[in-house]
């Protein structure tokens, strides 16, 4: 399991203050984690790396553990592209179409994982 550094209330709230336009790179850092954090915890693993900078990233989905270098499975995009994936307001192939993901290996596709938090739970 993915050791929390956010608690769920503080994660949340930092969601939900990003959604209603909340910019602050405080608050906007705490969103991007938390999602991050339930990332690794709905998927443990060490098989992807998902990385959303300059706030953070993850590994996630079981499988073959890479142990030094680049992983052959990494996920990146901007910190507002994995909020609204995350909180289903974008949907990952529009992402992947628009390139606002860059999705790399042969497990790096993430999209059955998502959203991780439904419109309505923020």
């Amino acid at each position: 399991m993915a050791k929390r550094r956010i608690s769920e209330a503080d994660g949340r709230e930092a969601v939900r203050a990003v959604l209603t336009g909340e910019d602050s790179r405080t608050t906007v850092a705490t969103a991007v984690r938390y999602l991050l954090e339930e990332l690794a915890e709905r998927a443990p693993g060490n098989s992807v790396e998902v990385r959303v900078p300059p706030f953070g990233a993850t590994q996630c989905v079981a499988g073959p553990r890479h142990t030094r270098g680049t992983p052959p499975n990494v996920v990146e995009m901007q910190p507002d592209t994995w909020i609204a994936l995350a909180t289903g307001r974008l949907e990952w192939q529009e992402a992947l179409d628009a390139a606002r993901v860059i999705a790399s290996g042969a497990r790096a596709d993430i999209a059955p994982l998502l959203p991780l938090i439904h419109p309505a739970q923020p």
